[in-house]
């Protein structure tokens, strides 16, 4: 059975991953918290992130820029006069739509026959969930084979007589410009405050700090700045989950070079980056590389490709790369008055460096590392849902059970070697349940190993250590625990590698 985005979100509920924000007061729309084991999974990725892009590397600094900044920034990045989606309203339901991703669609026959419109199609802009979301449409319809589709958006189409609501079948409004920052008062008083912005996306940030970073750390090109922070963009949102919410995490880089060297690093950072995701587990069946057509380029970008997984809902962006030229740092120049150059000493110069820039979501690769992890077996003794997590991600590492948890001698046993194994990596005692519902619990929250207390354990000082992936069990002296676990946890990663 194919797996789908309610499952995910049902183990997330579940299992102490993810909650929807404010659940108690009916919870607020594309919003979400997450739990306790979801607040580890969500640092696993970050720390996976920047070891691989900072500490493994000599050539890249880290930086934690301010959410709150000068509106000029804002000004120069474009984000002021271009950062708009086209909305509409239903003026029935009061709902609100993104008109680029309504679809009307007309239907042509093999010979020219119209065969109509169908619509409203709410499908989203990425391609393939678009294509899907057609063909079921005119599936409906008893259209013959050859059928060719024209779909286009109701921003393109304000006439046609489909461009209802896809909710209620209401009225909208005309498409207008929205922008989509969030606006505040930096000040005591809002009347008289400077207004301020959330931050739309992190890079802007660093573009700011070019030069502080340049000269303190004294940094020759090529050389790059990371940073993992908030940004909020006020956008409606689909219903995919945290895949796309008001407030999100991004990983990013900008990666300063000269310029005429900039496309060989557009291709390096491009393989760099879907290989890491190959790094944590991530199915390479599920993976893909998608250049962005000319038509979708920023018109300061040379290159962009986008890394897509095949989420339940569909292919999906990952994280974008891109060639973003110079156009950043002389817009920060032009608005700031300050120059933002490197000086090439050996040719006696003056240039603005260009930047490649690998941005990912934090929340979307915790989402698609839920999806590849997710594996339901069926057993003699019952189905077991499994996440099968790289240990470095899983959220916990062991797991330690009495057997019998009204023997306090093995209650005491066991939750001793529990604070023992937390010197080491994190690990967790629970005596909550019979032993079976246990092992069930940490497979399905993706604990690579569970230990077990029995009463042989007080005479012979071993346990049993049971592995999450093949339920393979070894008899271990507790004395050798901590050590036999860090070696297995280091071959499940070469494991993943291979």
């Amino acid at each position: 059975m194919a797996l789908t985005i309610e499952t995910i979100i049902s183990l997330c509920k579940r299992r102490g991953f993810i909650f929807q924000s404010s659940e108690i007061y009916g919870g607020l729309a594309s919003t979400y918290d997450y739990g306790p084991l979801g607040a580890v999974l969500k640092r696993n990725i970050k720390d996976a992130w920047w070891r691989a892009m900072v500490d493994e590397r000599d050539d890249i600094e880290g930086l934690d820029a301010s959410i709150l900044m000068h509106p000029r920034v804002w000004e120069a990045s474009g984000h002021v006069e271009n950062f708009n989606d086209p909305l509409v309203d239903c003026k029935a339901c009061r709902k609100r739509f993104r008109a680029d991703r309504i679809w009307v669609v007309s239907l042509i026959g093999p010979d020219g026959e119209d065969w109509g419109e169908v619509g409203p199609i709410e499908a989203g802009s990425a391609p393939d969930a678009v294509e899907a979301a057609i063909h079921k449409e005119y599936k409906k319809k008893g259209a013959p084979e050859g059928l060719q589709t024209n779909p286009r958006t109701v921003a393109e189409v304000p006439q046609s007589k489909h461009t209802r609501c896809p909710e209620c079948g209401g009225e909208l409004t005309e498409s207008r410009e929205f922008n989509m920052m969030f606006r505040t008062t930096l000040g005591a008083v809002e009347e008289t405050g400077l207004s301020v912005y959330l931050r739309p996306e992190t890079a802007q940030g660093i573009f700011a700090n070019f030069d502080n970073v340049l000269t303190s750390m004294r940094r020759k090109l090529p050389f790059g700045i990371a940073q993992i922070g908030k940004s909020f963009r006020n956008e409606v949102t689909t219903k995919s989950f945290i895949f796309r919410t008001l407030e999100f995490e991004q990983m990013e880089l900008e990666y300063f070079v000269m310029p005429g060297e900039d496309m060989d690093m557009y291709d390096y950072w491009r393989n760099q980056r879907f290989n890491w995701y190959k790094r944590y587990g991530m199915n390479p069946d599920n993976l893909r590389l998608r250049d962005h057509e000319r038509s979708e380029l920023a018109h300061y970008a040379k290159g962009c490709c986008d890394v897509e997984y095949k989420f339940p809902f569909g292919w999906s962006e990952l994280e974008g790369i891109a060639n973003r030229t110079d156009f950043d740092l002389k817009q920060h120049a032009k608005f700031s008055g300050k120059r933002l150059e490197y000086y090439d000493q050996p040719n006696d110069r003056h240039v603005v460096p260009y930047v490649i820039e690998p941005s990912a979501g934090v929340d979307r690769s915790l989402l698609a590392f839920l999806c590849n992890a997710y594996e339901e077996e069926q057993l003699e003794n019952g189905p077991r849902v499994v996440m099968r997590f790289h240990p470095d991600l899983a959220p916990l590492k062991a797991a330690v059970f009495p057997l019998l948890r009204n023997r306090p001698e093995l209650v005491e046993k066991g939750k001793a070697l529990a604070a023992d194994l937390r010197k080491s990596f994190p690990a967790r005692y629970d005596d909550t349940a019979a032993i079976g519902k246990l092992y069930r619990r940490q497979d399905e929250i993706g604990t690579p190993l569970g230990i077990t207390v029995d009463v042989e354990s007080l005479e012979d000082q071993c346990v049993t250590v049971r592995h999450r992936d093949t339920m393979v069990q070894d008899r271990v002296p507790m004395e050798r625990l901590a050590e036999f676990c860090t070696d297995k946890l280091n071959l499940m990663r070469q494991e993943f590698t291979r």
